[in-house]
């Protein structure tokens, strides 16, 4: 099963996007986890780091881990917080250009030079990543931890790493697949003894929804009371589709990452293109009626299940929010503006329908139905 060199050329747009989302969620992660572990050590694992950077200089996911470190530097020394970035790469020549890379990175930085080998540690690895993966694994148990799993093909998406996923008490994970690899070698004995899955009810949906069909399948695979919740991003680049398995089991992590995503695509929050064609629903069919956006969709559901009274708090709407791939702000606008209506009241002004209120504040609200 043929897997594409992503460092053989210029990093492409899709790449770009991938790369941006990585990082972005490394930056709301590392303060998160920095503030929460004093004195304690924090681990990230980039399985499939490649060379640092690509050939115009862009750099890959080792340099954007070290500048998000280097920008966190201060609560660094201030929590005495030991950040630990294990960084792997198969091919001989593109990890010592990694491991170079790198070095000259660390060594160009103050900050990171005062944090290198008191605070700051690179574990450099040049093996397989079945082979490496077991072996980290009580370290990941051990320790909070970040898993950046950026491998073209399907191979490591096996059915015995999900469930190693799925048992890890404090990890977010971020998983870059080729989903179109799906269709074309879904069937092979070589895939199905790695990932079984359904390829004829894949192939009942439109192209451009292959990566939310895979993600759905593989959310059937967990155990019924798996806390582990999986969002995806699809990225389209050229006629192909990519995505980003996020997972998590914190409602915080998955706040941080449906932000990052939100605020990558405001229209949907789950891809790089208008994956649902929202932009036209904004338009008038010949009859009248406007489709539903998204986002209108979900206030829309949100606003049902408050008047039918089965969602009766701000804890009960905000995990709601979060398990339909929203953001809480969609959540807040939707039930002020029925309380402008006069459909519900609550106390105080804002619903509270946030993690800060509802889980850290513990400041629980309920929704009065005045009238439906």
């Amino acid at each position: 099963m043929p897997v594409k060199d992503l460092h053989a050329h210029p990093f492409d747009e899709g790449t770009i996007t991938k790369l941006e989302i990585f990082e972005n969620y490394a930056k709301e992660w590392l303060p998160t986890f920095i503030m929460s572990y004093p004195n304690k050590d924090l681990w990230m694992f980039d399985f499939f780091a490649g060379t640092g950077k690509d050939q115009n200089g862009v750099a890959g996911t080792p340099i954007r881990l070290l500048q998000q470190v280097k920008s966190q530097a201060g609560n660094i020394f201030n929590q005495k917080c030991k950040i630990n970035i294990c960084l792997n790469e198969l091919d001989e020549n593109k990890f010592n250009s990694m491991q170079i890379c790198c070095d000259e990175f660390v060594h160009s930085n103050n900050e990171l030079l005062r944090l290198y080998d008191k605070y700051l540690f690179l574990h450099y690895r040049n093996g397989d990543f079945a082979e490496l993966f077991p072996k980290t694994l009580d370290t990941i148990k051990e320790n909070p931890s970040l898993l950046f799993l950026d491998q073209n093909g399907m191979k490591f998406l096996a059915d015995k790493y999900i469930m190693n996923l799925e048992s890890l008490p404090h990890t977010d994970f971020l998983y870059f697949l080729s989903s179109s690899y799906v269709l074309r070698f879904g069937n092979t004995p070589e895939f199905q003894t790695n990932l079984r899955l359904d390829m004829e009810k894949i192939k009942e949906n439109p192209y451009k929804y292959v990566h939310k069909n895979i993600l759905e399948q593989l959310k059937n695979k967990l155990p019924n009371d798996s806390d582990l919740k999986l969002y995806p991003f699809t990225i389209k680049k050229g006629a192909n589709i990519y995505g980003i398995i996020f997972g998590a089991k914190h409602p915080l992590a998955v706040d941080k990452f449906l932000k990052t995503a939100w605020n990558k695509n405001n229209i949907n929050g789950e891809a790089n293109f208008d994956i649902d064609e929202d932009n036209k629903k904004c338009q008038l069919t010949i009859f009248g009626e406007k489709p539903l956006t998204k986002i209108e969709g979900f206030q829309q559901r949100l606003r049902e299940l408050i008047l039918n009274g089965d969602i009766k708090t701000n804890r009960e709407a905000y995990d709601y929010t979060i398990s339909q791939g929203h953001i809480d702000k969609h959540a807040a606008e939707e039930i002020s503006k029925m309380k402008k209506e006069g459909l519900i009241d609550f106390e105080g002004r804002t619903p509270l329908v946030n993690y800060e209120q509802t889980y850290k504040n513990k400041r629980i609200i309920t929704f009065q139905v005045i009238k439906k």
